[in-house]
This record gives C-alpha cells, sequence and structure tokens, in this order.
C-alpha cells in the first residue's frame, strides 16, 4: 500500500510545477492566471506571453506525464506483488490533479490537456497519437483548442475499451476504469467551456497578433 501512496504523492507534486506560470512571470513580468481566460495553460500562454513561451510550456507540460508515469514504473519494478499498472494508472491520474490543482501555486492551475497527452503517449502511444491527430484537426477545422480538447477527452475511454488486453498496460479492467476517469477530470476542467461552445460565445485561436 505504501508503494501507491508514495507514487500519488510524487506524480502529484510534479504535476504541480506549473510552467505557464513559471515562465509568464520569467518572459512577461505576470502572472499569466491573471490574463485573458486567467487558465495556467498553453492557450493562455500563446495569446498573452507569445508563440515562444506558449510551445516550451507545452513541452514541460507533457514531459510531466511522463516523467511521472516512468517513476512510477522504475519504482513498480523494485517492489514485490505491487501492481506495475496499477501505479501506473494512479500516477497518471495524480500528475493531471496536480497539474489541475497545484500546491505550489494555489491550487489554481491548468486544465491537463498537455499533461495527460504525455501519459497517453507513454502507456499507449498507439491511442495517444489518434487522440492527438483527432483532436488537432477539430481545432484546425473549428479554430478553437478547446473543441478538439473535449473531443478526444471523450475518444480515449472508447478507444481504451477496444482495445483491452492487446497491451501490457491493458491487461486488466481498472484501465477501463482510469480511462474514464481520467476523460472526467479534462471534462470536468473545461466545464467552463462547454457551457461557451453550447451557447456560441466561446473563444476562438488565432496566430496573427504574436
Amino acid at each position: 500500500m505504501a508503494i501507491y501512496i508514495i507514487v500519488a504523492l510524487i506524480a502529484y507534486a510534479i504535476g504541480s510545477v506549473n510552467f505557464s506560470v513559471i515562465f509568464s512571470r520569467k518572459f512577461a513580468g505576470f502572472d499569466v492566471r491573471d490574463k485573458g481566460s486567467g487558465n495556467a495553460g498553453t492557450t493562455n500562454m500563446l495569446r498573452n506571453v507569445g508563440k515562444k513561451a506558449a510551445l516550451i510550456t507545452l513541452i514541460c507540460d507533457i514531459l510531466k506525464g511522463i516523467v511521472a508515469i516512468l517513476i512510477a514504473f522504475i519504482l513498480g519494478k523494485f517492489v514485490q506483488n505491487a501492481d506495475k499498472a496499477v501505479l501506473v494508472q494512479i500516477a497518471a491520474l495524480c500528475v493531471v490533479i496536480g497539474h489541475t490543482f497545484p500546491i505550489f501555486f494555489e491550487f489554481r492551475g491548468g486544465k491537463g490537456v498537455a499533461t495527460s497527452l504525455g501519459v497517453l503517449l507513454l502507456i499507449n502511444w498507439q491511442i495517444g497519437l489518434v487522440c492527438l491527430i483527432f483532436a488537432l484537426i477539430l481545432m484546425a477545422i473549428t479554430k478553437m483548442v478547446s473543441v478538439g480538447s473535449i473531443a478526444a477527452a471523450i475518444l480515449y475511454p472508447v478507444l481504451v475499451i477496444c482495445q483491452v488486453g492487446r497491451d501490457y498496460f491493458l491487461v486488466s479492467g481498472s484501465y477501463i476504469v482510469f480511462s474514464i476517469l481520467l476523460a472526467l477530470i479534462v471534462l470536468f476542467n473545461h466545464r467552463a467551456n462547454i457551457k461557451r461552445i453550447l451557447s456560441g460565445t466561446e473563444n476562438k485561436l488565432s496566430f496573427s497578433k504574436k
């Protein structure tokens, strides 16, 4: 039991390192959460700080998910009777929760999309790639990042259900539960976006200013 708690705490701490806040303060001299949508994520960084800062933030947020999963996998190798798949799933959920509610930044974080992408690409790169391409296509069509993110979150558990049993990390039904929980976290974080999409007032992405 101790190993599961340790992995959860490590992953949460990693997720709590909010690079958008760090980089916005460093590159622009303000907290990105005080600008635009108030979200500590890549899209708000793009709109208020610039492309360079947004790209660095995106990469770092993806790496948070990857690092958390790798640590869980490595620690699992040194503990007998530890369920490696469950350890990975706990790390994945906790790193996204940490990104959303960072203990180091007043529990005001981002929506967890980039960090979730890092998790998906490491757990099952095929499913992660499909979700990424699907999201990018919808973003290009609608010019709304939220639409792609929400749709990919919904698609993820569907793909997991279709592929359970074909991959090392998909050997148990717990992965179905995990995929649904991860999707629900992302959808919960986009609840305001969903309301704006339904009302036709959601912001569209533009690269013309910065």
